[in-house]
């Protein structure tokens, strides 16, 4: 039972779909680390030692990676940003990422105040609780940005292709994504 679920699942991860979420976790993972060390580097060594502050601009800077990743590499768009359908969706989901995150900041500089804990516990809860943050917002985002970025060519012709085919990404010709 185990094995066949596995299977089934590496056989979805070499679907367009599959390869497409499987992106988008990965560079969900890429953004989440550059924030959680941007704050842990920017708070832990009092760069910036406000928790507020420091929670903030950790969160901006992943967000320099995070659209390119998105658009390029999860979703396969080239050529130019549409200004509406996707930069503005992607910076206004973005901006209320980053202030769902600052209310958990609020939550943790009240939590640094209330306790005498040392500055490294201190920099845990931080960034602990940056990460719980974006973990909430990491559902809502992927539907977000499927409608944003969806690029359903593929899809409709994998409906079409046997387990096996697509177990072994051996289609009959396959467009590539802008094709």
């Amino acid at each position: 039972m185990v094995i066949q679920n596995l299977r089934r699942f590496l056989a979805w991860t070499h679907t367009h779909q599959g390869k497409k979420m499987t992106r988008y976790v990965l560079g969900s993972v890429v953004t989440t680390a550059v924030s959680f060390t941007s704050i842990a580097v920017l708070y832990g060594f009092r760069i910036i030692p406000g928790v507020i502050w420091a929670t903030l601009a950790g969160n901006l800077i992943a967000t320099l990676p995070a659209y390119h990743l998105n658009r390029v590499w999860t979703w396969g768009k080239r050529g130019k940003s549409h200004f509406r359908r996707e930069i503005m969706p992607f910076w206004t989901m973005s901006f209320l990422s980053i202030a769902f995150s600052q209310l958990g900041a609020f939550w943790a500089r009240q939590e640094v105040h209330t306790h005498n804990w040392s500055h490294l516990e201190n920099t845990a809860l931080v960034t602990g609780t940056n990460l719980l943050c974006f973990g909430i917002f990491f559902i809502l985002k992927l539907m977000v940005f499927n409608r944003i970025f969806h690029v359903n060519k593929l899809e409709r012709l994998e409906e079409h292709l046997t387990l096996e085919e697509r177990a072994t990404g051996e289609f009959p010709h396959t467009p590539q994504f802008g094709e």
